[in-house]
């Protein structure tokens, strides 16, 4: 057998884009400016409420397991979605919840994202001055008597939430996970990453990363000598629920929102 003098070099483009008869198939949709961003200099209710128009459809099922005084829903008409809300202060952990397996279509989770929120001694948690919103919304203000502390109490925190997540969310359901990176100990740490990471090995998916950043310039209250970036910016990643050990794209229904093209 004779091989061909043209060898077949590989595309770049998909083969529904390959030239056919010469002529190029036409893309569908339209040119436009008004899509969603990823990142934002904007109030968490703001970014949220575009979180959940491009990834969850109306009419969805939500459980907000962090819900403090709800201040991400602020820009959400109300009834738009089923939402349970529930925290600490009405006696729900998000660790372990109260609902049926694969019983939500959503999970929204902003845990505590700060290690002085997690100290072994009731003196030295965080909670004064520009802190104190959290201690408020989050914190029972008592020292953590066993377990992980430090930066190790907050990715605890989180992975035994998303576990819980996983288990109530239908399959293709969307896990929002709000978090900030935060430096402990002198140390670097990567929060959203590590997140990420802990998620894929449970079956999750990661669909979509938004940042917001501050509005204001946040200060610290006694500097020698700087470090590190002074942290202005924290982020929401979308999740979608999918089989665990799996890496590819879950397939869910996209809602599209009116006035934008949105690629699949």
């Amino acid at each position: 057998m004779i091989a061909s003098k043209h060898k077949q070099t590989p595309s770049l483009f998909p083969v529904e884009w390959q030239p056919q008869n010469g002529k190029r198939k036409s893309p569908d949709g339209v040119a436009t400016t008004d899509v969603i961003l990823s990142a934002h200099v904007a109030g968490n209710a703001e970014v949220f409420e575009k979180v959940m128009r491009l990834h969850v459809p109306e009419g969805s099922t939500v459980a907000d397991v962090t819900w403090g005084k709800g201040v991400f829903w602020q820009n959400i008409e109300p009834g738009k979605y089923k939402v349970n809300a529930s925290d600490m202060k009405t006696g729900v952990d998000c660790r372990n919840l109260p609902y049926a397996d694969a019983s939500h279509d959503c999970v929204v989770l902003d845990p505590p994202y700060m290690e002085g929120l997690f100290r072994r001694s009731k003196g030295h948690l965080a909670g004064t001055g520009t802190h104190a919103a959290f201690r408020e919304n989050y914190s029972s203000g008592e020292e953590t008597s066993d377990g992980p502390k430090y930066h190790a109490a907050v990715v605890d925190l989180y992975f035994r939430a998303a576990r819980e997540a996983y288990r109530i969310l239908r399959h293709g359901g969307v896990f929002i996970v709000k978090c900030q990176d935060e430096v402990s100990a002198n140390r670097q740490r990567f929060t959203h990453i590590e997140i990420i990471n802990e998620c894929a090995r449970m079956g999750f998916y990661a669909k979509d990363l938004f940042v917001v950043v501050r509005q204001n310039r946040p200060g610290v209250s006694r500097i020698l000598r700087q470090e590190h970036a002074r942290k202005n910016h924290s982020y929401f990643i979308v999740f979608v629920k999918s089989s665990p050990g799996r890496s590819c794209q879950a397939k869910t229904k996209v809602p599209v929102h009116k006035g934008t093209v949105v690629a699949k």
